[in-house]
């Protein structure tokens, strides 16, 4: 059972996200985990005045996900940052490059999900979430969030991303803020909790 990880990051914080996914659906026997990230579409000098080449390097040794290696998987589990209660545009671009798988119906009954992160508490988490499943619905994937059996959902106790529609984080207006734990732990659920669930379906 093959479970795909993709997602775009600027500046690290999707991209640590998508590690805790990636372990916890390591945790379900049979499940092979593999990390993609989505192309770059901004040219390098403008990543630099953003500030986001140093941050990259992070994961500079992630493969790059062709469109038609999503057929290939069981599951694929989609990260991405907010750009104003939207994907961002990197991952729109790789999603627009999907017409023939599309077209031949090869990601129908696969299973996807999506996980994202906001600059602020309230900087479209959910939409950003639920406008991309609407893509997937296309694809006829079948489509898991996280059930509110994970107990991060419910902690009032601090300041902190996570939504029944996936895992989320926040990240402060000028990046400074990683994922804490709790959004990490619910990371890590929506990934256990998805490969279960494909694990299931490939039965």
């Amino acid at each position: 059972m093959k479970i795909h990880v993709v997602f775009y990051s600027m500046y690290g914080h999707v991209f640590q996200m998508a590690e805790a996914v990636a372990a916890g659906a390591k945790e379900v026997a049979g499940a092979e985990v593999t990390l993609f990230q989505v192309a770059e579409t901004l040219p390098t000098e403008v990543l630099e005045k953003m500030g986001a080449v140093d941050a990259k390097k992070a994961f500079a040794h992630v493969p790059v996900m062709e469109p038609k290696q999503l057929a290939e998987a069981d599951a694929v589990i989609f990260g991405t940052p907010t750009r104003f209660g939207n994907m961002a545009a990197q991952m729109r671009a790789f999603l627009d490059a999907t017409g023939g798988l599309w077209k031949t119906g090869a990601l129908v009954g696969k299973v996807g999900s999506v996980f994202a992160s906001t600059a602020t508490q309230h900087g479209g988490q959910e939409t950003t979430i639920t406008s991309f499943h609407t893509t997937l619905l296309h694809h006829g994937m079948v489509i898991v969030g996280v059930p509110y059996t994970c107990p991060g959902l419910v902690n009032m106790s601090e300041i902190t991303g996570g939504t029944p529609y996936g895992a989320t984080t926040l990240s402060k207006d000028d990046g400074s803020r990683m994922p804490s734990e709790n959004e990490l732990s619910i990371a890590r659920f929506q990934g256990k909790h998805v490969a279960e669930i494909a694990a299931k379906l490939a039965k």
